[in-house]
């Protein structure tokens, strides 16, 4: 019969001792071990530096124009549009400017909107911008005397391309929210439209994405989900024919813009069935770099009188490129588009497109005449369908204490 050890109550056993002394062991043996890698007169190496956030970037919202114009185009936007209550006089109007463009100014920088419930959410701007537009509804309340709207203020001339759904089109305020990071965006857009409950309600709302921040170099011209360069061609902003084609000059709308959205589905499902070489005809550049049929780097200019042995020429005259050129400089635009992918339904295997986002100063002189050529003639048509459409004046920026649209609301 073997004899069993006895033990104190309450006290620790033999085992116990044991292996809390192994433990003991092995931290001694740690720290032994970690002051050895230092060397007598040496210090331990310090942590690395920081890495430096892209998150914490801002825009200034304060200006002579809105920012998210010429800003660098973030990696992902929110364009909401809002429809005004039957209340909503020239009074609520600008005291709802104010409180948007005060807890815009706040967000934009980083800092907590004034009744933020999440105010850790605001922390991470990530380039964020908030540009607000007006539709012809809202000016027409808040005109008085001769504020009156300009003659562009108002829906686009029918197209026979279109098949446009009001589901994604119009509105009276426009919130365009974009930044680089998506929790941003959807914390400004919530923070926002609270602000906006008692004055209006959402008609729409459609997101949008281009390539993270990070992904290619600053400059980079974006692509569509088509895999085609978009954009090529564009007004740089600071240049001299940037501030007569997209800036108003005159009356309430001075230091303003105008902005046109134009939803376009692209059908991806029967794009696959094309193949390379008819694609790159339909849009009058190559897929791999963008550059013309007729040159070899994006910015190439095109020649549009190359023709083949064959005597066809080289760049179509139904390509989509051919289609948006004119000989009249004035006739051009400011772009800043986006990719949308919505949810697949059916047999299909996606419903995606374009927000297309342009500025002019003024949309019949410079937006008309472009998409009355695409219309006409644009090989482009067979593949992509407008499915929405709003146009909205961007009033201009507004000094720190003001708001925007202070110039017709003030």
């Amino acid at each position: 019969m073997t004899d069993t050890p006895r033990r104190r109550p309450g006290g620790p056993t033999r085992r116990q001792l044991l292996l809390g002394g192994a433990v003991a062991g092995v931290g001694a043996a740690a720290a032994v071990g970690a002051d050895a890698l230092t060397r007598p007169g040496e210090r331990p190496a310090a942590d690395p530096a920081p890495e430096p956030l892209a998150g914490a970037g801002t825009v200034p919202f304060h200006g002579a124009h809105q920012a998210g114009v010429a800003t660098a185009p973030q990696a992902h936007v929110s364009l909401v549009a809002l429809d005004l209550l039957d209340g909503t006089d020239r009074d609520a109007l600008r005291r709802l400017m104010q409180l948007l463009s005060d807890d815009a100014a706040r967000l934009t920088q980083g800092v907590a909107a004034l009744a933020d419930s999440e105010p850790e959410l605001a922390v991470v701007p990530a380039h964020l911008t908030v540009t607000f537009g007006f539709g012809p509804e809202l000016v027409r309340r808040a005109a008085t005397g001769s504020d009156a709207a300009p003659s562009w203020l108002r829906p686009l001339p029918p197209f026979t391309i279109d098949r446009l759904d009001p589901a994604w089109s119009d509105g009276d305020l426009l919130l365009q929210i974009a930044s680089d990071d998506p929790m941003t965006v959807a914390h400004a857009q919530r923070m926002l439209l609270k602000d906006t409950r008692s004055f209006a309600t959402v008609r729409w709302t459609q997101a949008g994405f281009r390539r993270a921040r990070g992904s290619e170099a600053s400059g980079t011209t974006m692509r569509n989900l088509f895999g085609q360069i978009d954009g090529t061609v564009n007004l740089e902003p600071g240049t001299p024919d940037f501030e007569d084609l997209v800036w108003v000059r005159d009356g309430w709308l001075a230091g303003g813009t105008s902005l046109v959205l134009r939803r376009i589905h692209m059908d991806l499902d029967k794009w696959d069935r094309l193949d390379r070489g008819g694609r790159e005809q339909s849009v009058g550049r190559y897929l791999s770099n963008g550059a013309p049929l007729t040159g070899t780097h994006e910015h190439d200019e095109p020649d549009f009188t190359a023709t083949s042995r064959i005597g066809f020429p080289v760049i179509p005259e139904f390509s989509h490129m051919r289609r948006a050129r004119s000989e009249d400089t004035s006739q051009r635009i400011f772009r800043r588009g986006y990719n949308y992918d919505d949810a697949p339904s059916g047999d299909r295997v996606s419903s995606s497109g374009l927000l297309f986002v342009s500025y002019q100063a003024d949309v019949d002189a410079q937006f008309v005449p472009l998409q009355r050529r695409l219309d006409e003639l644009d090989l482009l048509n067979e593949w992509t369908t407008p499915v929405g459409s709003a146009v909205f004046a961007i009033p201009p920026g507004c000094a720190e204490g003001g708001y925007v649209g202070e110039t017709i609301l003030a």
